[in-house]
């Protein structure tokens, strides 16, 4: 599989930044990593409360602190894997070796398949503990957002996962294309089985040159 693997040459291409930063991956990256910074950074800055009954700050979705916490991990760690991939995303042409390719298609086809998931339960979980606050007890815009941005993301995700799944397709067929079993491959036929260019008549052999016929009588010499 000297020509191509999981979408790239398999010879160590080099980085291009202009048709780097023009491929969809690149994009949805970018705009993952945008929502996810909103998402926490909304709910850090904003999303804790301090009801005039309580001395405690509670978090601005019905006061379940868990909520928060679970926005604010899903966002930091969407965050980072944004940054990793990316990185990732650039080094890949480099890379000659066809398995490190595909560790890194993998890991990239279930993190977004995985994240794809737990944003959207973000914003089921969001979307509905915001629906039991009270009103006027947080800043309903800033809740609007980490709402808005967590539905975003697992757009995002989501569509990150669907182009990770075709590369991922993509390598499997290079692959099963490029090592296929000889024994069914009738394209090619085998070549005509040559033989040498040896002497095809009898000889005979040397010593029988002096040797008579059976049966001729041969008179004794005196």
């Amino acid at each position: 599989m000297e020509h191509g693997a999981y979408g790239a040459s398999l010879a160590g291409g080099t980085f291009d930044l202009e048709s780097f930063v023009k491929k969809p991956q690149t994009i949805l990256r970018f705009l993952s990593w945008i929502f996810s910074i909103v998402v926490f950074a909304t709910i850090t800055a904003e999303g804790y409360v301090n009801p005039m009954t309580e001395e405690n700050t509670k978090c601005m979705f019905n006061g379940n602190d868990g909520a928060c916490s679970y926005a604010v991990g899903i966002g930091v760690i969407s965050f980072l894997a944004c940054v990793l991939f990316l990185i990732l995303d650039a080094y890949f042409p480099k890379l000659s070796n066809a398995n490190e390719r595909k560790y890194i298609v993998v890991a990239d086809l279930v993190f977004s398949g995985v994240w794809t998931i737990l944003w959207f339960i973000c914003f089921c979980y969001l979307a509905n503990q915001w629906g039991k606050t009270t009103a006027g007890t947080a800043a309903p815009d800033a809740a609007r957002a980490a709402i808005s941005f967590s539905f975003f993301s697992t757009a995002t995700w989501g569509l990150l996962f669907y182009f990770a799944f075709g590369r991922y397709r993509q390598g499997v067929d290079d692959f099963t294309q490029d090592y296929r079993d000889p024994a069914v491959d009738h394209t090619t036929p085998y070549p005509p089985a040559q033989f040498g260019s040896g002497p095809t008549g009898y000889q005979q052999s040397p010593f029988s040159q002096g040797q008579t016929q059976p049966g001729e009588y041969q008179p004794p010499a005196y």
